[in-house]
């Protein structure tokens, strides 16, 4: 038999016990913080436990993310202002009035002197471009720069002679201030231009529907993307 005071010991001992027992539960249900992991936005392969930057290309390794949803590069609205640009011609143009008001529109970011991602970035856009002509497929290319105190129209018009730009594709410049501007509409500003990202916009000004897609893509994975961007309903305009 038991004695009052051995139960009421054994009630203590059992109530530390049960209570032990909870804290480890919650405790190991507690999700556990994994270590940040930064990347290159042009070789994602190349990842780092710390900031610094790609062992091939030398651009600024960003921070990563996980998986995304599927449709996560989906932009549901975008106004894009009506800034004025000159394209590689000298000819001034109105950038929303001019290039993308109703129209299919694919836009790249670049700069003349960069010699890492603009190069295989812009001749990803010639063979868009290519693929495009031969089917027909009227899609307005804009590469824009991300440095225009040095692209001036001379500079991107050799720069897309070099590519063989044909019409249809429009490299923009312009003043300083109003391109950064405009790249922070379009998520394509960085305070270096060096560590811009080779992203695409995607949009179908009439469907008011816009997508991101990686620029190193290849020119079918971008077309495909341009086509399914042209089959969404209109619904009116996005300006």
């Amino acid at each position: 038999m038991w004695t009052e005071r051995e139960e009421h010991m054994l009630v203590k001992v059992l109530m530390l016990v049960l209570l032990s027992g909870a804290a480890f539960s919650i405790e190991a249900q507690k999700p556990k913080t994994s270590a940040a992991r930064y990347a290159c936005p042009m070789h994602p392969e190349v990842t780092s436990s710390k900031p610094g930057r790609c062992r091939k290309c030398k651009m600024t390794l960003t921070k990563a993310t996980p998986a995304p949803p599927r449709d996560v590069n989906a932009i549901t609205s975008m106004r894009i202002s009506d800034f004025n640009i000159q394209d590689q011609n000298g000819k001034s143009l109105k950038f929303y009035s001019d290039l993308v008001k109703g129209k299919v529109v694919a836009i790249n970011f670049v700069f003349t002197t960069c010699t890492t991602i603009c190069p295989p970035l812009t001749a990803t856009f010639r063979k868009v471009q290519e693929q495009l002509l031969e089917h027909k497929f009227d899609v307005q290319l804009i590469s824009i720069s991300v440095d225009p105190s040095t692209d001036t129209p001379e500079r991107l018009h050799a720069f897309a002679e070099k590519f063989k730009a044909e019409p249809g594709w429009t490299f923009v410049t312009g003043n300083s201030s109003d391109i950064e501007l405009l790249l922070k509409e379009l998520g394509g500003y960085v305070a270096n231009k060096n560590d811009h990202t080779p992203m695409v916009l995607i949009g179908n000004d009439k469907a008011s529907y816009w997508t991101r897609a990686y620029g190193l893509s290849s020119p079918d994975a971008l077309v495909k993307l341009l086509t399914e961007a042209s089959s969404r309903p209109t619904r009116g305009t996005g300006f």
